[in-house]
């Protein structure tokens, strides 16, 4: 098992299984690419709908991987990126100024 990869490795390895098993013969339509994350999202939710534990985290973990293969397939050090966003977002006020 891999568990003690980085992001970055996690983006490299699931990318390579991706080209591997075909995926990335021509350029990637990233619209379509973004909206199969999307299509992983909803069916993680169906999973909690239906309290089907083991489908929403095997949902939650196609929506990670179809992320890391995007970004591995895009050359973006998404580990830098995330590491950005979050000190971005220490800085924002609470609840980002919103009252909801």
């Amino acid at each position: 098992m891999n568990k003690d990869l980085t992001i970055s490795q996690w983006c490299e390895l699931c990318h390579g299984i991706a080209k591997e098993k075909g995926f990335w013969e021509k350029d990637r339509n990233i619209g379509e690419a973004l909206m199969l994350v999307v299509t992983e999202v909803a069916e993680a939710m169906e999973g909690h709908r239906h309290q089907d534990h083991d489908n929403f985290r095997e949902e939650l973990a196609d929506t990670f991987i179809r992320l890391f293969d995007l970004c591995g397939g895009l050359g973006i050090d998404i580990e830098s990126e995330i590491a950005k966003k979050v000190e971005k977002n220490k800085a924002r006020p609470y609840k980002h100024g919103k009252i909801c």
